[in-house]
């Protein structure tokens, strides 16, 4: 029998979808119920995160199983915790705190479901983040993009309509794919359990693998479009761009579930030991990466808001996390996961930070006639909350002008914050080499020189940016801000900080983390090796 201990490994999933569905039975058109629940279900939900995560770095390379039912992989519902899940758990978990807090000064009083909708986004992301099968990943999607299309049309307006149409079209051709994708790798290997996969994909018949990689292929595609892979990327900037303030922060982490997808699914089915499909998905997501940092840097260098500037600093973070999964080399993995968690945080911070910094100024000031009528944007085009409850804080442009240049050096990954230290990480085992005589790829030095020049491109754009919002505007005034809503945005950016003053004991965590993904050998015999508890014998009578 299971211990009670044993029982948290689905609380992350539990708490907020009980939490979501309490609130729907509560007529509360001043959302204090509604926000109660919320903080406490989130508040539960970072500390259960916190303590997942402490337990599963003290197991060394154990993987923590949970069956629901009791029924042994690969036929009952299978949740599996390591390093690497347990990681994403705390970091949407600190996200979700943030924009919770954000969005309590004004903006969850714009619609009447903003708080069940986020905790039912959780559960889709934390149920992605432990699932240890195929299907169920697929229904924690849906769950996750039914909740994000609430949220994307969350306060109206043209401009949000527009682009969340386009998102939920996108989204839904993509899960089409995704569906496509697991029929066929079920009617090739006969299961949807990652572990069982990965060990039938080296058995595949000769004749039959063209059909494994094909399904392979469809749902590589569905992965991508959520990441956000140029060319289907065209969606994200203009849609995360639209959405309100706590959205596209919340969004940030969105896109990391497709990466987290990718890799679950090439290292565990087409790692090392996949026999003749090792390494089917490596070239496909480094070119591919490589030419999604390209389109990144040339849309930031044209964006002329900040909001656009961010959705195509999401895309070089994308690009970047790509490439180095394709190049499969763990010390560049590595660099990778930490480049992951600043990326989100840092992100998420400026998103917050935009909607603070413009607040206050004409819309579209900054830009060129020609680009505001391009991409479609008009001052009727995005309802905002008018009313800010609360003291505001002195000095304020102080405060948003540093937390604007801690955005910028994180982003851009330039010293001496943590965003440096990830792509130090990421460029070092790149220049490693890899060959006998210990000459270095061209490839690689193609990926070296774009991580070095979108980092620059991307702090030219931020500053321009930065400058004309904060520090060349002579007659534009102060933004009214709250402590509630400076508060999430720095405390983002500390948690960055921290992240800088221990990258020791960080490296060492993701190293370890990249070293379990491409080995997976453990984390499959923990799985299926499992424990379960027998079903009652028929001959009982019961």
């Amino acid at each position: 029998m299971m211990g009670w201990s044993d029982h948290l490994l689905v609380a992350p999933i539990a708490l907020p979808l009980v939490a979501g569905a309490l609130m729907l039975f509560f007529d509360d058109p001043r959302r204090f119920i509604r926000a109660g629940v919320g903080i406490a279900a989130t508040v539960a939900n970072l500390g259960l995160s916190a303590a997942l995560l402490l337990s599963v770095d003290a197991s060394a390379d154990l993987t923590k199983v949970y069956l629901l039912g009791s029924w042994p992989a690969p036929f009952g519902i299978v949740l599996a915790l390591d390093r690497l899940s347990a990681l994403m758990l705390v970091l949407t978990a600190v996200l979700a705190m943030a924009v919770l807090l954000f969005s309590l000064a004004r903006w969850h009083r714009v619609g009447v479901y903003f708080h069940p909708l986020l905790q039912f986004l959780l559960v889709g992301l934390n149920g992605a983040f432990l699932t240890g099968d195929l299907f169920n990943l697929f229904v924690f999607f849906e769950v996750l993009l039914a909740a994000s299309y609430g949220l994307v049309l969350y306060g109206g307006g043209i401009a949000r309509i527009k682009s969340g149409m386009h998102y939920v079209v996108i989204n839904l051709a993509a899960s089409f794919l995704f569906l496509i994708g697991v029929s066929l790798l079920y009617g090739v290997t006969g299961t949807l359990n990652l572990s069982d996969l990965a060990l039938r994909v080296p058995l595949i018949a000769p004749g039959d693998r063209m059909l494994l990689e094909t399904g392979a292929a469809a749902l590589i595609v569905a992965f991508l479009v959520k990441a956000g892979m140029w060319p289907l990327s065209f969606w994200l900037p203009g849609t995360y761009a639209a959405a309100a303030a706590p959205v596209a922060a919340v969004f940030a982490i969105m896109t990391k579930v497709g990466i987290y997808a990718l890799l679950r699914f090439s290292f565990l089915l087409f790692g090392n030991g996949a026999g003749d499909s090792a390494g089917f998905v490596d070239q496909g997501l480094l070119y591919g990466g490589m030419a999604t940092i390209g389109f990144g840097m040339l849309g930031i260098l044209a964006a002329q808001d900040m909001a656009r500037i961010a959705g195509f600093a999401v895309l070089i973070s994308t690009g970047t996390l790509l490439a180095a999964i394709g190049t499969n080399r763990s010390d560049v993995t590595a660099g990778a996961l930490f480049y992951l968690v600043i990326s989100i945080l840092a992100l998420g911070a400026f998103y917050l930070l935009v909607e603070l910094v413009e607040r206050g100024r004409e819309f579209g000031a900054d830009m060129l006639a020609v680009t505001r009528e391009a991409f479609g944007y008009t001052e009727e085009a995005i309802d905002e909350p008018d009313e800010v409850v609360g003291p505001l804080i002195p000095s304020m442009m102080a405060i948003l002008g540093l937390s604007f240049l801690a955005s910028a050096l994180l982003i851009s990954g330039l010293p001496p914050l943590a965003g440096f230290v990830a792509k130090f990480a990421i460029l070092s085992g790149l220049l490693r080499g890899i060959a006998p005589d210990g000459s270095i790829a061209g490839t690689d030095w193609v990926l070296v020189a774009l991580l070095i020049l979108s980092g620059l491109l991307v702090l030219i754009a931020m500053c321009r940016a930065g400058i004309q919002a904060i520090w060349g505007a002579e007659d534009r005034e102060v933004p009214r801000v709250m402590l509630l809503e400076i508060a999430p945005v720095v405390g983002l950016l500390l948690v960055c900080v921290g992240l800088t003053i221990w990258a020791g004991p960080v490296l060492a965590y993701m190293e370890a983390t990249a070293r379990s993904l491409h080995n997976p050998a453990s984390h499959v015999s923990n799985v299926q090796a499992a424990p379960h508890i027998k079903p009652l014998s028929t001959e009982s009578g019961k």
